[in-house]
């Protein structure tokens, strides 16, 4: 059974108490540091050792759960996030941006549908760069296998849908974390992390220093008590700013979604498009300032169609609460 993450109000805390909680309940089996570093992939998840008990998901030693303010959305799948760090070895703070990992790390995400896991997906830090892989889970929920060529998978999501959920295939991986080239982790950003989970990083000895943030992605789960423009903004970052910056998979289209951009131009303010096709529909602007219904970006989100949705991979329904929050931030812009 994959433990339940806690509800908003108690999340900063609930995530500090369960990370200490779990440093300190080493088991017996350590990580295997060879199978993270080494050449190959390994065939299953089980030959890392990053799970104390695999089908509970409880983590060993040096494994430590962390959660994002604002998520990817991945149809609706919850995501259980791990942290690992080798024995003696200490994460750098780098600005708010990324954490820097040592070689010998690892970022292991779970995908799960209620009781149900799909796949886990590994970022394993190796001396040549980062490497990706994805594993799928068996229907006994007692292993995960690598599934380098992708895989389909029916289930219905928390909203009722029926679909064919995607697992990607390891090419499809770097077109998400591929930062000018060369595969990257996208998701601990300090800015986009809790404050207390940091603080307990730093006071292990596992993180270097607190990171300095000016401004923190909101929590999604907060959204409807925050601006609209920082929740769409963190919502637009943390979905779209990996491929939408000049250095990712999509920096031909001129946009750049990252949460540092204030440029109004290259979020899309009144900008034609470069290479939407007919993703653009009749729309004639990525972003029309008042106008969520004329703009291409709320257009795209919106969609299913093949050539015309976004993001291109790992979507088979619309994120609603993702729409409605880049509507809002649209709809209050002056015209």
């Amino acid at each position: 059974m994959i433990p339940r993450l806690p509800p908003a109000g108690a999340l900063r805390v609930a995530v500090l108490g369960a990370a200490l909680t779990l440093v300190g309940a080493a088991p017996a089996t350590p990580v295997n540091n060879t199978a993270i570093t080494a050449s190959g992939y390994p065939a299953t998840l089980a030959e890392f050792g990053f799970f104390a008990d695999a089908a509970a998901h409880k983590p060993a030693a040096g494994v430590t759960p962390y959660r994002l303010n604002t998520p990817l959305w991945s149809d609706g799948a919850e995501k259980h996030r791990f942290l690992y760090l080798p024995p003696g070895a200490k994460a750098k703070a780098g600005g708010e941006g990324l954490l820097e990992l040592p070689v010998g790390a690892a970022l292991i995400k779970t995908f799960a549908f209620g009781e149900r896991q799909i796949e886990t997906r590994v970022l394993l830090h190796r001396a040549e760069g980062w490497v990706a892989l994805p594993y799928k889970w068996n229907e006994a929920q007692t292993e995960a296998k690598l599934t380098l060529g992708g895989a389909r998978v029916a289930l219905t999501t928390p909203q009722g849908a029926a679909i064919s959920y995607s697992i990607p295939n390891k090419n499809q991986c770097k077109e998400c974390h591929g930062f000018a080239g060369v595969v990257t982790p996208i998701g601990p950003k300090a800015r986009n992390l809790a404050p207390a989970w940091l603080a307990a990083q730093v006071k292990a000895g596992r993180l270097d220093r607190s990171p300095a943030v000016a401004m923190r992605l909101p929590l999604w789960e907060e959204r409807g008590k925050s601006p609209a423009a920082p929740v769409a903004r963190g919502y637009l970052d943390a979905n779209c700013g990996h491929c939408h910056n000049p250095a990712g998979s999509a920096s031909n289209s001129g946009l750049d979604l990252r949460w540092e951009q204030n440029d109004p131009a290259l979020l899309g303010t009144n900008k034609r498009p470069v290479a939407a096709g007919r993703g653009a529909g009749t729309n004639e602007f990525d972003v029309v300032p008042g106008d969520p219904d004329h703009s291409i970006l709320t257009y795209r989100m919106a969609s299913l169609e093949g050539g015309v949705a976004m993001p291109e991979l790992g979507k088979a329904t619309v994120d609603a609460e993702g729409v409605k929050a880049v509507r809002a931030w649209i709809a209050g812009m002056k015209r």
